[in-house]
């Protein structure tokens, strides 16, 4: 059959992918400068007048865009906290994508609106939080952490008596806002998109390993939000919740919580105290595509209040039929969106809890195993391993930043550089569930290869 059938086509970019799949062991995890340059070049071309064909675009995509991408979806890939997706949510998410459901609703796809209902109800269940809380999925942490603070936003002014999604923040009374000085900026960024102002936020102290201190909380006077965080960015600390969330519930506030990849602790039973408390917030934003290993895009939110997210996220319209089901585009800041459900859905249905557990143990273990060869080795590690980041000095900061190329360049594995305690760090973030013992004992040996190279 010719591949400029849709089903030649659809089976040579599966025979591709497998492929891309099969080989990412035993390929460099940052592309060589050749091959992005190689595809940069191409892309110069002027948009063309008359058609390509189909297979031609496909080939081009492979051949060039495949050897220009990052191996993230490997065993050796440690930047960003990033999750390797599980095939069986790659396959998931193919299906899905052959489907191309706009999943704003019920209507428009039956099928999508109760995986996700099924989703959320699984995700609620796994991560402990409130049976009654409505939740909604969204590109990542960020949107997620919009949804969950323009919730805040609106019921905090809605009890000082302002309707804020009707009347706008013009004359609205002023929202105290609190977050610990090691707070992430993807919250910092939502604070500016929501017209709540970044430099607005009382900054809190924070220890040595990130985490609020609950004996410098300040006093809340009048509306007030305030950010905790599940799983310090650099640290992978978790705020003290069951200190500080009944202080400023005691005063009225609203507590968020951004757990991008730490609220998945709470799926472990050897790890869950790390989080303890957390479930007593208002509103929890977290991502699948960290350890939930989904595909890119997906991000969780999760409001203790429906009608809360509710109001900050309605739609209405002449041409949108309600009904009695739930509809997607009145909890989330999207409306024509993919269906993250079905991935997300797929990944619960696979791991289950046990195996859920299993692979966040894995991570965390795995994280503890290469601080402590790290250190055995006579490599500063900087941090508290609690969870599954790992930050390392190798002695002064240029010294650190000579490392960390050196590594990058050698294509083995990939760390990313961050400030911490004023240091620069190299960061290591285990969340995939790609990563095999030989993938650490591989990283180790590059690591201190990297360190010899630098002098």
């Amino acid at each position: 059959m010719s591949h400029e059938s849709p089903e030649g086509l659809l089976r040579d970019a599966a025979e591709r992918g497998i492929r891309y799949l099969e080989a990412l062991g035993g390929r460099r995890v940052y592309p060589e400068p050749a091959a992005v340059r190689r595809l940069e070049e191409a892309l110069r071309s002027p948009l063309a007048d008359a058609p390509a064909n189909a297979s031609e675009v496909l080939s081009f995509l492979d051949e060039l865009g495949s050897p220009a991408t990052v191996a993230s979806a490997g065993g050796r890939y440690f930047g960003f906290v990033t999750g390797g997706a599980l095939p069986a949510t790659v396959a998931a998410n193919w299906l899905a994508t052959a489907w191309d459901q706009n999943s704003f609703g019920f209507v428009s796809s039956p099928a999508v609106a109760l995986f996700e209902e099924a989703a959320l109800e699984g995700l609620k269940d796994v991560l402990k939080l409130p049976a009654s809380a409505e939740g909604t999925l969204v590109t990542g942490a960020t949107m997620a952490n919009f949804a969950c603070l323009a919730s805040a936003r609106g019921e905090m002014l809605r009890r000082a008596g302002w309707d804020v999604e009707s009347r706008g923040l013009r004359g609205a009374p002023e929202i105290t806002l609190v977050a610990g000085e090691e707070v992430h900026a993807s919250v910092m960024k939502v604070l500016g998109m929501l017209g709540l102002g970044r430099d607005t936020v009382r900054r809190v102290p924070v220890d040595a390993q990130g985490r609020m201190r609950a004996d410098d909380f300040p006093r809340l006077d009048g509306p007030a939000i305030v950010c905790l965080q599940a799983g310090n960015v650099n640290s992978g600390a978790f705020d003290p919740a069951e200190h500080i969330i009944p202080l400023a519930h005691e005063q009225g506030a609203w507590v968020h919580v951004d757990g991008a990849f730490g609220l998945w602790a709470r799926v472990s039973p050897g790890l869950e105290d790390l989080a303890g408390g957390f479930d007593a917030a208002d509103s929890w934003a977290t991502d699948a595509h960290k350890w939930l290993n989904v595909p890119y895009d997906c991000g969780i939110a999760f409001v203790r209040s429906p009608e809360a997210l509710h109001r900050a996220m309605s739609i209405s319209g002449d041409y949108l039929l309600g009904g009695d089901h739930r509809n997607a585009m009145d909890v989330t800041p999207d409306s024509s969106r993919r269906a993250r459900a079905v991935e997300v859905w797929a990944a619960l249905k696979l791991l289950g809890r046990n195996g859920l557990a299993e692979l966040v143990d894995r991570n965390c273990r795995q994280a503890r195993w290469l601080a402590e060869r790290l250190t055995a080795a006579g490599t500063e590690v900087m941090n508290d391993v609690v969870l599954n980041q790992v930050v390392v000095s190798f002695g002064d900061d240029e010294r650190t930043r000579r490392v960390t190329r050196a590594l990058q360049a050698s294509g083995v594995c990939w760390c990313g550089g961050t400030a911490w305690r004023g240091r620069h760090a190299m960061r290591i973030s285990l969340s995939s569930w790609a990563t095999t013992d030989a993938d650490l004992e591989k990283t180790l040996a590059a690591i201190l290869a990297a360190r010899e190279t630098a002098g």
